[in-house]
């Protein structure tokens, strides 16, 4: 069992990690997080205070819409969203929509093709943007209304949250006040999940990660080719996938409509596929599906 942390936790497991396996006795569990953000980033058009500054350039135009900016996110919801998910459907790789609830409002029939080909839609909030800082009542109200547009249109409630950069020390408070919430993914520290106490329960957090993840391509420009992603993608899955064989292991594996979604890099998410699919003691899941399956096989007690 692991006990439940209410503070900075810098031992995590430790060398005890749990005993558990993924189903069909893997070692290590793979999700594929495609982020939905198209329509919910920050635009002077959509009413908000100011514009976006970074896409496939760093530049912030101020005062007035930025008609560049936005049609450069428009790519990922016209063309990239198509080009990502049909290459996982076709591989058979379930799929996790890292979705804002605004974008959501902005694109609809995301969120129908995402019910009818199953994917889990967990809330990126309801705008792009960090939560660090927000008043509790802002941040309470912003989470009630992104789970009931992402219930209107998707047909379902999220059981995910994973915010924009940083969360606020309230927000893991507020999720389980809400109720509905089974994990959150606001935490970057571990490769499986585990749990912490919120208001005396436990809450479970599922990690994700920046590194393995197409936002290098723009954020440090560690990523030019598709190459480059594939490469190391590929290299992490295989040190996890050796690890996993003594002890669990997770892997998160972001994406972006408008990042690997354009035809330059879209190489490097084909090679990944293909390196990972049919591997023997890899499990391929949505984030709810790992959620369930820790839960279950991992139960949580309260320290003291």
């Amino acid at each position: 069992m692991t006990a439940l942390v209410s503070a900075r936790d810098f031992s995590g497991y430790a060398d005890n990690p749990p005993t558990v396996r993924w189903p069909g006795n893997a070692g290590l569990a793979v999700s594929f997080v495609l982020n939905i953000e198209e329509g919910a980033e920050l635009a002077i058009s959509a009413g908000d205070d100011r514009n976006e500054s970074r896409h496939e350039v760093n530049h912030e135009v101020m005062g007035v819409p930025d008609l560049c900016m936005q049609s450069n996110f428009e790519y990922g919801s016209r063309v990239g969203y198509w080009r990502i998910t049909r290459r996982l459907i076709d591989a058979g790789i379930p799929l996790t929509l890292n979705a804002c609830a605004r974008a959501l409002e902005a694109t609809p029939w995301i969120a129908s093709d995402a019910a009818k080909h199953g994917f889990e839609i967990c809330c990126h909030g309801w705008r792009w943007e960090s939560h660090a800082g927000l008043a509790e009542d802002e941040e309470r109200e912003l989470i009630a209304r992104s789970a009931d547009s992402i219930r209107r249109l998707y047909g379902r409630s999220p059981v995910g949250w994973h915010t924009k950069s940083s969360a606020s020390t309230n927000t893991r408070r507020l999720l389980s006040e809400h109720g509905g919430f089974l994990y959150d993914s606001d935490a970057y520290n571990d490769d499986l999940p585990y749990y912490v106490a919120v208001d005396g329960r436990a809450h479970l957090v599922v990690p994700y990660a920046f590194d393995t993840n197409d936002m290098r391509f723009f954020d440090s420009f560690s990523f030019v080719r598709g190459d480059d992603f594939a490469g190391y993608i590929i290299d992490a899955f295989e040190c996890l996938l050796k690890e996993s064989i003594k002890t669990p292991k997770m892997m998160s594996i972001g994406l972006h409509t408008r990042i690997i979604g354009r035809p330059g890099r879209i190489t490097g998410l084909e090679g990944v596929i293909e390196h990972i699919k049919g591997r023997q003691g890899v499990w391929c899941a949505t984030r709810e599906e790992i959620a369930r399956h820790w839960m279950a096989n991992v139960p949580a007690q309260l320290d003291g």
